[in-house]
């Protein structure tokens, strides 16, 4: 924990990629995930948190809808837009005041989030608009190079990313269709 502590930056195994984790809450950390992937800052990054406890603190309403949709598709497969609090740094949020956050299910990416006590950024490990990485091998070497620690899960099973579902307005609507089909999300 003393990485994200200090601001460094963590490659860390999710479900099917690896991510790049930053203590979201360090605006300087949060830059240098801009940096590293070549991001434009005015797509926001999500963030893992801890437990579903934890949510309240980061966004500014939990709809009742939400309830039901992480009861079925946490942890994992689901990243779930809010309106942010205000206390979430807007470096984290684009311009948009919306923030994606996820409870993760890889056990590494879990003890990670739940070690360090608070939001981690969780976006791909990779150049912005190549594809993720399924191996520390995979990585691109510019990324590397800039990652104070690796934790090497080996090979991931890689395939479709989280399903992102925005709940800030009347009903929810699918972003992006990922592992969860948009279907299974509207009947849910």
């Amino acid at each position: 924990m003393a990485v994200l502590h200090r601001g460094g930056l963590v490659a860390y195994p999710t479900r099917c990629l690896y991510g790049l984790g930053a203590d979201a809450f360090n605006g300087d950390a949060v830059g240098r995930v801009y940096r590293v992937k070549q991001r434009p800052t005015d797509k926001p990054l999500s963030i893992l948190i801890p437990d579903r406890q934890s949510l309240e603190q980061w966004v500014a309403e939990v709809p009742p809808v939400a309830l039901r949709l992480m009861e079925r598709f946490w942890p994992g497969r689901v990243t779930f837009v809010f309106r942010a609090n205000k206390t979430l740094p807007a470096g984290l949020l684009g311009g948009t005041g919306r923030i994606g956050i996820r409870l993760p299910a890889h056990s590494v990416a879990r003890a990670l989030v739940s070690a360090f006590g608070r939001p981690v950024t969780a976006t791909s490990a990779n150049l912005s608009g190549t594809p993720g990485s399924v191996s520390v091998s995979d990585m691109a070497p510019e990324v590397v190079r800039q990652i104070d620690l690796i934790l090497d899960a080996g090979r991931l099973q890689g395939g479709t990313g989280s399903t992102v579902v925005d709940l800030t307005g009347d009903r929810p609507v699918v972003l992006r269709e990922g592992v969860v089909p948009a279907a299974e999300i509207e009947s849910a």
